[in-house]
């Protein structure tokens, strides 16, 4: 993968067409998947999408101008900085909110490419090209106000609020939850291995402390290196790092400090209680910010972690 400060011109111009035809084949998809149930902000959908193509063809003419016929094959996958996208164009049916949430991610990370490509762009057409397109990317952010009924103010403070909880998802809350997950889940199987292996609380609680602080640095290295936030908007890679590591490794200390108590009996029960709060707080976090219903969040995390649980448990049994 090359960073986006290694893209030539030509290149850059060549990634903005690709990511225009993506967008505009994504929110196709999303008209059609809206079509049945909500017509109205399927129209929408339908109308960006044919702008996304416009802005395309802008971009092609641009590109043929500066550099000729050919346009090299570089996509988004293949520059580092890119947010992963869930591909929730293949759901059906299709959930607006959850719809017009991953649209505004979207037009975001696109407007941000732009102001980006704008201080690597010598070329006075392609730098007005380019600072249109932000300008038409930027509008686009108020999409929710398109597909609600009712009037959405357009106010200053109300694009900053908007803009300051978007980002306190992207920078805190997504990392903190991957972290969370990872230190509750990963932990459990060393944890409870060494429990029922040895019956020893100390040994026991050294174990999992020493799981936890590892999958913490695993962790948060991992997130940091993962994206530099260039291009995404998720701000800087070592305080993602520092937040992911950190709940990693609470996630694991959390069911590792009840082994500090000397009755085996009575700390694998309180550790066993944690789990269960641990689980229910990241099925709720789910709920709350990663529009995932509880029910379906609870199963899906409650089950992976019985899994890892059976799964320590057998073993340290063995």
């Amino acid at each position: 993968m090359k960073r986006f400060s290694e893209l030539s011109e030509q290149e850059i111009l060549a990634l903005a067409i690709a990511l225009e035809e993506e967008d505009a084949r994504v929110y196709a998809d999303y008209a059609d998947g809206l079509k049945d149930n909500f017509p109205a902000s399927a129209k929408v959908f339908a109308e960006m999408a044919e702008e996304e193509n416009l802005h395309r063809r802008r971009l092609i003419e641009a590109h043929r101008t500066a550099f000729g016929e050919h346009i090299p094959l570089i996509r988004r996958q293949d520059v580092k900085g890119f947010v992963v996208r869930p591909a929730l164009w293949r759901v059906r049916p299709l959930r607006l909110e959850t719809v017009r949430k991953q649209a505004e991610t979207m037009e975001y990370e696109t407007r941000r490419f732009y102001e980006r490509a704008l201080e690597r762009t010598g070329d006075a057409s392609v730098r007005k090209l380019l600072g249109d397109l932000a300008a038409a990317e930027r509008s686009h952010e108020s999409l929710a106000s398109k597909l609600t009924e009712l009037h959405v103010t357009t106010d200053a403070a109300k694009e900053e609020e908007e803009t300051r909880r978007r980002m306190f998802l992207l920078q805190v809350v997504q990392p903190g939850l991957a972290g969370l997950m990872d230190g509750s889940v990963s932990t459990l199987a060393p944890l409870f291995a060494a429990a029922f292996a040895t019956h020893n609380t100390w040994e026991t609680f050294l174990v999992g402390l020493a799981a936890s602080i590892g999958a913490g640095v695993s962790m948060g290295f991992a997130e940091a290196m993962s994206d530099d936030g260039s291009l995404t908007g998720r701000g800087r890679p070592w305080v993602r790092g520092l937040i992911s590591g950190l709940m990693t490794a609470v996630g694991g200390v959390g069911h590792t400090l009840p082994y500090l108590i000397a009755d085996f009996q009575t700390a694998t029960a309180l550790a066993i209680a944690v789990v269960v709060v641990e689980l229910w707080a990241i099925a709720w976090v789910r709920a709350r910010y990663m529009d995932t219903k509880f029910l379906q969040a609870a199963f899906e995390v409650v089950v992976g972690g019985l899994i890892v649980f059976a799964t320590g448990i057998l073993i340290g049994s063995a």
